[in-house]
């Protein structure tokens, strides 16, 4: 079995710390606090995009980079320095732990969290170890199109093949939900987010609960 894991809702709470950065690297590169922001599922190239279009800008590829390196850069400060209430989310030790025990299950990250700053997240809270690849917000704009992107990753990383059958998305928002079903995969989905364990049924969960470790005997 291959299990992807969303970072932000379901693994981890950065306390905003994500948000600020984005929000001061916005400040550093455009002079200007740019548009509201909504997170939730959202790809960083997506969320790149959307404020390079507020300030009518193209986001050319040096563009991008360079605000990534930005982003990155305040990321690592505030996660280390700071004033932010981040924690690891209820039940994550447990089912990592009795998922990382089992020979037969291979762990990676499906996230809309560019690579950089899924390391940087993972190192932070200490769940590095668990995730050896995964697919991110910087390989597609559309979540939809990183389930394949991941599978390939964890047959290269594992040297097995994945049918979709094989899969199972944990996520906390009905854009985890859509991309686990746009993979034919299946979706667990934890109420540890801005949603919802009822909005997360009728966004087409095959699974609801309301932390992770109500969900290790269902695994």
């Amino acid at each position: 079995m291959l299990y992807l894991f969303d970072i932000d809702g379901t693994l981890v709470d950065t306390g905003g710390a994500g948000m600020r950065s984005l929000e001061e690297a916005t400040l550093e590169i455009f002079g200007q606090t740019g548009p509201a922001l909504d997170l939730a599922g959202s790809t960083d190239l997506g969320v790149i995009a959307t404020i390079h279009a507020h300030f009518q800008i193209d986001p050319t590829p040096e563009r991008i980079d360079a605000y990534f390196t930005t982003y990155l850069s305040r990321l690592d400060w505030n996660l280390a320095n700071g004033e932010f209430p981040g924690k690891v989310l209820p039940g994550v030790h447990e089912i990592l732990t009795e998922l990382a025990n089992r020979s037969e299950v291979s762990l990676g990250l499906l996230t809309g969290n560019i690579s950089g700053g899924a390391a940087s997240k993972m190192r932070h809270f200490g769940l590095d170890a668990y995730f050896p690849f995964g697919a991110y917000g910087c390989d597609f704009a559309d979540r939809n199109l990183l389930g394949p992107v991941a599978i390939s990753r964890a047959t290269a990383h594992s040297g097995r093949s994945f049918s979709a059958e094989q899969v199972l998305v944990i996520g906390d928002t009905p854009k985890d939900i859509a991309c686990a079903h746009a993979m034919n995969a299946r979706c667990l989905a934890v109420a540890t987010g801005h949603f919802t364990a009822d909005q997360l049924r009728v966004a087409g969960a095959d699974h609801v609960v309301e932390t992770l470790d109500q969900a290790i005997d269902w695994l």
